[in-house]
């Protein structure tokens, strides 16, 4: 019971906080099936970008519970252009300091972290650019993890 009126909350901050996000031209978080993350399982977003003249940060959003056993995860950021040219980053993304303490935002088992993986870039090309994030631990499947995204705002 206590989870679920946790979650309700969440979302409900969540909601409340991203409707005036004027920066914000693209966010997706996508569920892990049961809370799981195969490596081979790459989660997808086509991002639409139609104003090459603006600046923009991309962000890899994540959302976990408590009983994640790692205080970071690595990830492949992987960019296709709408020209189909591709390109791959490796990203540490750290979720609790040395202590074990979460440093993301979170109510009850939850965390949210919103990391940023490109930041003040300029898209040389209109139309979708498809990002994909893959999980780069050392184990085939992470558990724990309810949810992957994509966030891409605008620097004013």
């Amino acid at each position: 019971m206590i989870r679920k009126y946790s979650f309700i909350v969440l979302a409900i901050v969540s909601l409340v906080t991203t409707a005036c996000d004027a920066n914000r031209v693209y966010e997706e978080n996508k569920p892990l099936e049961n809370n799981q993350w195969y490596f081979k399982n790459l989660v997808p977003f086509d991002v639409q970008v139609t104003d090459t003249n603006k600046i923009y940060n991309v962000f890899v959003n994540l959302r976990i519970t408590s009983d994640y056993k790692y205080n970071n995860i690595f990830i492949w950021l992987h960019t296709t252009n709408p020209d189909r040219k591709t390109d791959k980053r490796r990203v540490e993304i750290k979720l609790a300091n040395d202590a074990g303490k979460w440093l993301g935002s979170g109510l009850g088992d939850l965390f949210d972290y919103q990391f940023p993986v490109l930041q003040q870039v300029k898209f040389p090309l209109a139309g979708f650019y498809k990002f994909e994030i893959e999980q780069n631990m050392r184990e085939d499947t992470l558990f724990n993890i309810k949810a992957a995204g994509i966030r891409v705002e605008v620097i004013e």
